[in-house]
């Protein structure tokens, strides 16, 4: 369907006048995608599960650096680390994501999706490495740059293979497994540090860990295919359909075929479009057609509060943040908080595609800004030197527990909402910017996260950590306003019927439109067969 085509159907849909030809278009698109209502099997779980790993490496290698900073001492250059030079450590991994996700993007069109996988598995690896043999700062300082060219490739691509080879009534919670993930490999990250926290120079086994999973997700990626939509997009059809029959297994050969038809309209449309053109022309399209605009400000735009709401200064420094306020062992502490980031992302998986993600959005990011505020207000009562160093005498009291209950809280509401929902916003892509438009999505959260990592300790000194915490609730406040008028709701949806919805602006009400024809059409079925068992 081209452009002009996807306007007058627009056009004809909004117009009552036409309800038979809007009957016929729907039933032509629900008949070439009426496998997507049969049964799935384990397959595409399994891909996914394995697809996922790269999430885990993902967490680990964000989350190892806050546990081993603490046990470094004097191993690197001679002397213990300042502020600045954990902060360098820590921000680089970040900065080094925002270039990987560039390169991902820039070749998972061209080379496929599982290409990039790959690369990513080898520079976990060969940062991995460089990090557990450092015996400077600057040595330090490139394997975490390597690991995060990794971490940007892995949190760009993943997400968006599994959205490609997800059934619809499925992808959020597949796509959830990648997120799960990412806090399992954090909250392990925190095991391994607390394991290691008393073996000399236990530090280096817990940086070097990373290597583990880089390979062993290398050695399982042979038995995942590519994506059908790739398959397609690269002349392989029957490919494409042999995936699909492993996909929907009680999918018939008709079925299957309308599918791969369904599949390859768009993908046609998609390559007539950027037929001929640079990458920097497609980039352009992002921000000079209208539809794909608004399913950037939105991706992005989440995107952004997710990181500018101060979560990764907690997965980054909270054993640091927990010794200010005076807990004795606050590697311990800190796998509090990222043990409820595991739990509650296990809640978002299990909610959002039943539950929606515009609502779990709107039921927990207002109160992240509420705990946030209740932190700022008990760090008020803590006696905290301006070197953020504790005042002699000070021990853990009723401010600190306070303090401890309001971060799990806001964990718990971030992981059950914003930080998870805000890497299924691939899905919004039309198929001809889907890798840019992911690409942009995936640079905006790393370039959000160095400006946290890179800053907090020093904002921490500057405003104070009530001042701080109060600055990110005042993110998360602005967040929730943009989410009710600009993030629409698009569960249960295909890929190809998404683009849809941005062509009405954000698309909130057309969303909704489109999302109670859906339920509608699915009561109507669901009559006959409720007739037959009668």
């Amino acid at each position: 369907m081209s452009t002009d085509g996807a306007k007058s159907a627009a056009q004809h849909l909004e117009d009552p006048a036409n309800n038979d030809w809007l009957q016929r278009h729907v039933a032509g698109v629900e008949e070439l995608d009426s496998i997507e209502g049969t049964k799935t099997g384990k397959f595409p779980w399994l891909v996914s599960i394995t697809a996922a790993i790269g999430g885990m490496l993902f967490g680990y290698d964000t989350g190892i650096i806050s546990a081993a900073q603490l046990y470094i001492g004097t191993d690197l250059s001679g002397h213990v680390l300042s502020a600045s030079e954990k902060e360098l450590i820590t921000s680089i991994t970040s900065g080094g994501a925002f270039f990987g996700a560039i390169f991902a993007g820039a070749t998972a069109d061209r080379y496929g999706r599982k290409i990039a996988i790959y690369v990513g598995c080898a520079l976990f690896t060969i940062g991995a490495i460089l990090q557990a043999c450092s015996f400077t700062l600057e040595q330090m300082t490139v394997g975490r740059l390597v690991v995060g060219l990794g971490v940007g490739s892995a949190a760009m691509i993943v997400p968006m293979y599994i959205a490609e080879v997800s059934p619809a009534k499925y992808r959020g919670r597949m796509i959830g497994l990648d997120n799960m993930s990412i806090t399992g490999g954090q909250l392990v990250s925190y095991g391994i540090g607390a394991g290691f926290a008393h073996v000399t120079g236990g530090w280096r086994y817990m940086v070097g860990g990373g290597a583990i999973p880089a390979l062993f997700l290398a050695a399982m990626l042979p038995f995942c295919p590519e994506s059908p939509r790739q398959l397609i997009f690269h002349n392989k059809p029957d490919e494409a359909a042999a995936v699909i029959r492993r996909i929907f297994p009680n999918g018939t050969e008709q079925q299957v075929a309308n599918k791969v038809a369904h599949i390859t309209m768009h993908v046609e449309e998609a390559k007539n479009t950027n037929r001929g053109k640079s990458q920097w022309w497609v980039l352009k399209q992002l921000y000079v057609v209208p539809a794909n605009f608004h399913a950037l400000v939105s991706a992005c735009g989440l995107m952004a509060v997710s990181q500018l709401g101060g979560f990764n200064a907690l997965m980054y420094y909270s054993p640091l943040l927990f010794s200010l306020v005076g807990f004795s062992n606050p590697v311990a502490v800190g796998t509090v908080i990222a043990g409820t980031n595991f739990i509650f992302t296990w809640v978002n998986m299990m909610l959002v595609d039943r539950a929606g993600r515009r609502r779990i959005l709107l039921c927990t990011v207002p109160f992240m800004a509420l705990f946030l505020v209740m932190a700022a207000i008990c760090f008020h009562f803590i006696r905290i030197n301006h070197d953020l160093s504790l005042q002699a005498g000070t021990a853990p009291g009723g401010a600190a527990i306070a303090v401890l209950v309001t971060m799990v809280l806001y964990v718990g509401f971030y992981s059950s909402g914003i930080g998870n929902t805000a890497w299924l916003s691939s899905e919004f892509f039309p198929m001809e910017v889907r890798a840019m438009g992911t690409m942009m999505m995936t640079m905006t959260c790393w370039g959000s996260n160095v400006i946290v990592a890179s800053t907090f300790l020093t904002q921490m000194e500057n405003t104070t950590p009530s001042g701080t915490f109060g600055f990110y609730a005042a993110i998360c406040a602005l967040g929730s306003v943009g989410i009710y008028f600009c993030y629409p709701e698009v569960k249960g949806m295909t890929l190809e019927d998404i683009r849809e919805v941005f062509n009405h602006g954000f698309g909130v009400q057309k969303a909704r439109h489109m999302q109670k024809h859906m339920k509608e059409m699915r009561g109507a079925e669901a009559e006959p067969e409720l007739g037959n068992k009668v």
